[in-house]
């Protein structure tokens, strides 16, 4: 175990730099916000292609890279990937991050454009700005500060790996994998993808649920009908889809679905109070699930209606319609396999069909999770690196998203350490409006990144 002393003299020398490298950090983090780089199949794809263009230029006047390129696969997104080889006896870092975003959602709900940066009150808000700028902006800042201290990163190796389609479910990342498994070969990999307790509180996540996705439909005739002239008589399909819904979840908000979950998981005393400030949720409304707040954010499955297909409310008549259409999204506990969570969400659907509809399957989208280690070598040096850049103890924490991709990197880089770092924190909004990013806790997240580079390169 490293003492404080040992990170002291390096610290001081970062900090020497901070200032300007940090002031870089924001400027280069306000172009990736204004650029709309959704990866979602039916956006317009060069926003996306010039964000790639834009990380891989940011990184190539860093580094002395042995390769650096823009990759894609099987017609996928652009992604950036970067290697510098080792000096004999150093370790190999994999630095992860991605640069594609999510949709806005209605402009006028923002404070702020959301393609457009502005700093509020010690925070940077814009769509992607958090996620995942933020960790674009880490990895940027930990290897210029390093770079200043030692041009040659002190023999360290790293890969540098920033993905285009992480928000559209990682689709051709597994071929990325395994078209470019020697360039991406290493002893770390760290993920800057998750969050922080808050911006003083530093984490590392060790579990995420997986998700299964998919779209069901319910059909109950073969064409529209007037709903005076049958309806009570005749079933109509948006009906059915919800009461069919309904049956996902007990009266508590539990999901009916039951997973047998290991009994050393981990629990953490949530302040519901501050959770219920955090989320926005109306005086009124209760929290559901039954059990701990950790279990149900971290291990307890979760299903939400994410969309509905019927007729709008716009355009809607005194028909009664044949067809509708839910997508039903299912965070999955870290241990299940998403195949034992499709195979019960699907026989549960099936079987529950009201008034003996028709009921399908579609757009099946399915991702594993991912338990980690809180005792590995690297994670207690990054743990330490991190309680002296914040001033205050690391904590190991679950997460409820799913970050399916962390499970592939363990499976096929077993030797390396997966470290999932926070550069988000509760106020960030991640995926809603008025997304953003605490400026102070990006330059502690850069800090803490490069002090840890540092001793890993002394210690080999």
């Amino acid at each position: 175990m490293a003492t404080e002393s040992s990170h002291q003299p390096i610290l001081e020398a970062l900090h020497h730099q901070a200032d300007n490298i940090f002031a870089h950090g924001v400027e280069h983090l306000k172009t990736l916000i204004r650029l709309p780089s959704l990866s979602i199949p039916s956006a317009d794809a060069e926003p996306v292609e010039e964000s790639a263009r834009v990380v891989r230029d940011m990184f190539a006047g860093v580094v002395e890279w042995d390769v650096i390129d823009i990759v894609r696969a099987g017609g996928g997104r652009p992604a950036v990937m970067a290697r510098k080889n080792p000096a004999p006896g150093r370790p190999t870092v994999l630095l992860y991050a991605h640069h594609d975003v999510q949709p806005s959602g209605p402009a006028e709900a923002w404070e702020s454009a959301p393609f457009e940066p502005d700093i509020r009150n010690g925070r940077l808000y814009g769509r992607g700005s958090a996620d995942d700028g933020a960790g674009v902006i880490t990895h940027w800042q930990a290897l210029s500060y390093l770079s200043v201290l030692q041009s040659d990163l002190g023999g360290l190796g790293v890969v540098v790996f920033i993905e285009g389609e992480e928000e559209s479910g990682s689709p051709t990342f597994g071929e990325l994998l395994d078209t470019h498994r020697d360039i991406l070969e290493a002893d770390v990999i760290v993920v800057a993808d998750s969050d922080n307790p808050s911006p003083d509180i530093p984490a590392l996540t060790t579990s995420l649920r997986g998700v299964v996705g998919v779209t069901v439909t319910v059909t109950t005739g073969e064409h529209p009908l007037h709903s005076g002239m049958f309806g009570g008589v005749i079933p109509d399909a948006p009906t059915a889809l919800i009461r069919l819904l309904a049956t996902l979840h007990d009266d508590q908000g539990d999901c009916v679905l039951s997973f047998d979950l290991p009994e050393d998981r981990p629990h953490h005393k949530f302040d519901e109070s501050s959770l219920r400030r955090e989320a926005g949720v109306l005086p009124d409304v209760k929290l559901v699930g039954t059990g701990s707040i950790s279990d149900r954010l971290w291990w307890k499955p979760a299903i939400t209606v994410t969309g509905f297909d019927a007729p709008a409310t716009a355009a809607s008549s005194n028909t009664l319609w044949p067809e509708a259409s839910a997508r039903v999204s299912m965070r999955v506990p870290p241990t299940v396999s998403p195949n034992e969570a499709y195979d019960a969400l699907t026989a549960h659907l099936s079987a529950h069909a009201p008034w003996g509809a028709s009921v399908s399957f579609s757009a099946v989208e399915k991702g594993p999770g991912f338990v980690g280690t809180t005792d590995h070598p690297h994670a207690e040096l990054f743990a330490e690196c991190a309680e002296a850049v914040f001033g205050h103890p690391l904590r190991f924490q679950g997460v409820g998203g799913a970050i399916p991709f962390i499970s592939l990197l363990s499976e096929v880089f077993p030797q390396a350490a997966v470290l999932v770092t926070g550069v988000e924190d509760q106020e960030s909004r991640a995926h809603g409006t008025n997304e953003s990013v605490d400026l102070g806790m990006l330059r502690r997240t850069g800090l803490t990144e490069a002090l840890f580079f540092a001793r890993l390169s002394q210690l080999g």
